[in-house]
């Protein structure tokens, strides 16, 4: 692909990519950023609950006041945008609606937001790019086959861990490699106990929310992100969790191989992740059986096989996600979208939780992720990551056990729960 080059032929055209964001926080804030110094692709209206937000942003760029038009109003938004202001709104799903966007960039992590933004996306035909991997890991497999249909592309985002891990196992593929283990790097070890009010002093060091800090901190992040990647690539998690070791980038591939060769895996064709020195990258550990390729790798200080490591030791995130935003909108091309549901994230008490409870947002004190097999959380009768948040405990659940259907309901009303719903059913009639 070409993409600086289209880029700049659409800068020439004076023609920008012109872009929505929902969600500006420290990754959409960036992302804003990172738009304003590429030729080509312009972020023109922005969508916060919180209008300061990205109006601290566009001030922070220069833009000014005359520059913008805050709004809820879809017809003096489509006015504004065509007087070349940036359109800052409170309303997410406004942003599917207005015409001159050719994408929008989903980026707030709340399931129920990414959710009914990405359906109003792919229903009417545009391209949603997701920072928001919680909502791809419930209901994904349902919006990549609605905007197939509709002509338009849904996908997660490069910069992302799951999207640079996507991108190493093309590679591998491509180039006819087994692939054994696909993986990540966490910089520290999962805290099951992390809560926001643990997190907050470092949360606004870094300039963070201190709940999604904790949802790193407690695993659900990681989990969520390998459900990406094993949904994406058929790939499975080992045992519920994946195993965590702590390795280094040397001894990746001789860890994440089959136990018969001296490593941790029950098998080939798994996803896991290390606490070793290996973040910020991602890795795919490869194997071949060619003699003759053996020979080359080695020659090319790959190791003497028959297995290698490919590593990527930086993921860029926010910094990285212009990039599918040009693919999907060039090219009509994903990054990377979750095609079945391999894994799933499963919810686990982070506290012993009474009936009645209420619990609160992915990252709070009530619960984290752990991934499992799609098959197993099935047996199990697992609530989904996704459809936790705003639920009610039925039964007591003591810490570290699961949330079931039996023990735990999810809010029925919220939009994401239906959309599972009818995920579930298409899955169900596929079979």
């Amino acid at each position: 692909m070409e993409l600086y080059e289209r880029l700049l032929e659409r800068s020439a055209a004076n023609n920008p990519i012109r872009v929505g964001l929902v969600g500006c926080g420290q990754m959409g804030s960036g992302l804003v950023h990172v738009m304003n110094q590429i030729v080509g692709m312009d972020a023109v209206a922005l969508s916060d609950l919180d209008v300061d937000r990205p109006l601290e942003t566009l001030d922070s760029l220069g833009v000014p006041d005359s520059g913008i038009c805050v709004t809820n109003d879809r017809g003096e938004a489509e006015d504004a945008l065509g007087d070349e202001k940036v359109v800052v709104t409170e309303d997410a799903v406004m942003l599917a609606e207005l015409e001159p966007l050719e994408a929008v960039v989903e980026a707030t992590g709340i399931t129920e937001v990414g959710s009914r933004v990405a359906w109003n996306c792919v229903m009417r035909g545009r391209h949603v790019i997701m920072l928001n991997v919680e909502t791809d890991v419930t209901v994904g497999p349902l919006l990549h086959r609605l905007a197939q249909n509709n002509g338009c592309v849904y996908t997660a985002a490069s910069g992302d861990e799951p999207g640079v891990c996507k991108m190493l196992y093309n590679l591998a593929g491509t180039m006819g490699f087994e692939v054994v283990c696909l993986g990540k790097g966490k910089n520290n070890p999962i805290n099951f106990d992390a809560t926001p009010e643990m997190c907050r002093e470092e949360a606004e060091s870094k300039g963070m929310n201190p709940k999604m800090l904790s949802a790193f901190k407690d695993g659900s992040k990681t989990m969520v992100e390998l459900a990406a990647m094993s949904n994406a690539t058929g790939l499975l998690p080992d045992k519920p969790g994946m195993h965590g070791p702590k390795v280094d980038v040397p001894d990746l591939n001789a860890v994440f191989v089959p136990e018969a060769d001296g490593g941790i895996l029950s098998d080939t064709g798994r996803v896991d992740y290390s606490t070793g020195k290996v973040a910020p990258g991602v890795f795919v550990v490869i194997a071949t059986d060619d003699p003759r390729i053996v020979v080359d790798m080695k020659f090319l200080s790959m190791g003497n096989g028959p297995y290698y490591t490919l590593y990527r030791p930086y993921h860029l995130c926010n910094v990285e996600t212009p990039v599918s935003i040009a693919e999907a909108v060039l090219y009509g091309e994903s990054t990377i979208v979750s095609r079945e549901m391999v894994s799933e994230v499963a919810a686990i008490a982070k506290r012993d939780l009474k009936p009645g409870d209420m619990v609160g947002e992915i990252g709070c004190p009530d619960f984290f992720g752990r991934t499992y097999a799609y098959t197993e959380a099935q047996a199990e009768g697992a609530i989904p990551l996704g459809l936790v948040p705003g639920g009610k405990v039925l039964q007591e659940v003591a810490k570290g056990d699961l949330l079931t259907e039996d023990n735990f309901a999810p809010d029925a009303g919220k939009f994401v729960y239906m959309l599972r719903r009818m995920q579930d059913a298409h899955l169900a009639m596929e079979l």
